[in-house]
């Protein structure tokens, strides 16, 4: 087996699991009860499953220019995705669609008589 099969193959198994978390990902968005289940659905495996797909891509593809490319996609998913889930975390808190007694901690909650949470 030579070397370009082999990294063919690391390809194929790259590529198939990040589709299935990409999967599992839409699956539990859909399926997920609350917010918060969902945005962590929509981030975690998703964001893994992404990143499977270009490794798989760039074992495949293996040119400078589609690496670079590569490269820049799996950061600007790394960087964009959780300042997303934030804002929509943040965006549920405020507008009531969060189940407080879900939360270990309460970050957001008003300060009461003495300063505590």
């Amino acid at each position: 087996m030579s070397v370009g099969t082999a990294l063919d193959w690391l390809a194929a198994v790259a590529l198939v699991c990040g589709a299935l978390l990409s999967l599992a990902a839409g699956i539990g968005v859909l399926r997920f009860p609350d917010v918060l289940d969902r945005m962590h659905a929509a981030t975690k495996p998703q964001v893994l499953g992404v990143l499977l797909l270009l490794v798989g891509l760039a074992l495949r593809l293996r040119t400078a220019a589609d690496l670079g490319m590569i490269v820049l996609v799996g950061v600007f998913q790394l960087a964009t995705a959780p300042v997303a889930a934030q804002m929509i975390g943040r965006a549920a808190y405020r507008s009531g669609r969060v189940d407080r007694g879900l939360l270990d901690v309460d970050e957001l909650a008003e300060p009461g008589p003495r300063g505590r949470r």
